[in-house]
């Protein structure tokens, strides 16, 4: 996270004052950048600390003096992973609080839901917390984006872990959102270059807590390797759901 801000630090030193001066969120003494994080939902453990690493970083620059004599302030919404409610968060930010950039917003089919509130207003989306390709493709000047894709991450390390294991099934429980779709995308094309297929696949509805079914479906399926399009929580709910019917596959996530 420190190093997230630093980057838009350097950002708007790299911009002439006069420039900066006509830019929305900012001013003579003041930066004004949001956030909006899942702070109440599903991945709630993950957006708090994504806020608290922010609220730090923040109090650090501010307390340096600030990028060019401007401090910072940060204003974080909950979305509560929720694409209906980031997109409320977002013209809150971009209209209400007037942003000048959007920074670590959480979750993939969250940020593309905000993403066209803020290109109106000419916010930029900085380092959203999520690697699907949407934060780079098609290619915008306000896109900024850090992680390799959760289609590539898929793509190169399914097929390379199956041969490595001698996986026989391959198999897949993935988010039924854009998150977990980009997952499974990236497995099956990586195995199809591998002359393998995704043999059997099952989904679950965000903010899911019971796997029974879906893990059961899998065990009867006798896979041998499970691609996992899950967050925290269902990563760990699935997983020991699986531990408790006496499933145990190779999980890859």
């Amino acid at each position: 996270m420190k190093t997230r801000l630093t980057l838009v630090a350097a950002l708007l030193a790299a911009g002439s004052t006069a420039a900066l001066a006509q830019t929305q969120g900012v001013s003579k003494d003041e930066i004004v950048l949001g956030s909006i994080q899942d702070l109440s939902g599903p991945i709630a453990g993950f957006g708090k600390q994504v806020r608290l690493g922010m609220m730090l970083r923040v109090d650090e620059v501010n307390e340096q003096g600030g990028i060019n004599g401007r401090k910072i302030k940060l204003v974080v919404e909950d979305s509560a992973y929720d694409p209906r409610r980031a997109v409320l968060a977002a013209q809150k930010l971009v209209n209400q609080d007037k942003i000048f950039a959007m920074v670590g917003h959480i979750g993939t089919a969250q940020n593309m839901a905000a993403m066209p509130v803020q290109f109106q207003k000419n916010v930029i989306n900085f380092f959203p917390v999520t690697a699907a390709r949407e934060m780079y493709e098609p290619f915008h000047k306000l896109k900024y984006s850090f992680a390799a894709t959760y289609y590539d991450q898929m793509k190169i390390a399914v097929p390379k872990l199956a041969k490595e294991k001698g996986a026989k099934k391959v198999c897949a429980m993935y988010q039924d959102d854009e998150f977990g779709l980009e997952v499974k995308r990236g497995a099956e094309d990586g195995l199809k270059a591998a002359g393998m297929t995704l043999a059997v696949e099952t989904s679950y509805k965000r903010g899911a807590t019971d796997f029974s079914s879906q893990m059961q479906k899998l065990a009867s399926e006798q896979c041998d390797m499970v691609v996992m399009g899950t967050i925290i929580r269902e990563t760990i709910g699935g997983i020991a759901t699986a531990k408790r019917l006496g499933f145990n596959p190779t999980f890859i996530g």
